[in-house]
């Protein structure tokens, strides 16, 4: 599986940015893939959890620091997951990767983890200007 994502840029505080992450080397339903999720990284940070799908779709989970700001969702006929970001802040500048777990399972008690991804994109750079 290969992941693209796009979609980042520059952004004032309180503005909105929509990524994207397709997919290519396999279809996203629940019998090909597991979780699918969104993480980041912050200069000089580890990279952190953002959001993410079960195997499903069905369920949802986001950080504490992002709900209410952040919609995950998905369009199976066209391989992409999306990452709607409303309200921005400038702590929400950094890198963003999506990532696919392979099997088609997910063990939701590490969803907000990295150890069930086996793929993830490039990264798409966002930034958020005060």
């Amino acid at each position: 599986v290969q992941l693209q994502a796009s979609g980042g840029g520059l952004v004032q505080a309180g503005g909105s940015l929509r990524l994207s992450c397709a997919a290519s080397g396999r279809t996203f339903s629940r019998n090909t893939v597991g979780c699918m999720g969104w993480f980041r990284q912050a200069p000089g940070k580890e990279r952190e959890f953002v959001a993410a799908f079960s195997r499903s779709g069905s369920a949802t989970y986001y950080a504490d620091s992002v709900k209410g700001r952040f919609t995950v969702s998905r369009d199976n006929a066209k391989n992409t997951m999306y990452l709607q970001m409303n309200s921005l802040r400038p702590e929400d500048t950094g890198v963003y990767y999506c990532a696919v777990d392979g099997p088609p399972f997910c063990i939701t008690s590490t969803i907000e983890t990295e150890s069930p991804y086996d793929y993830w994109g490039q990264g798409t750079l966002v930034t958020v200007s005060s």
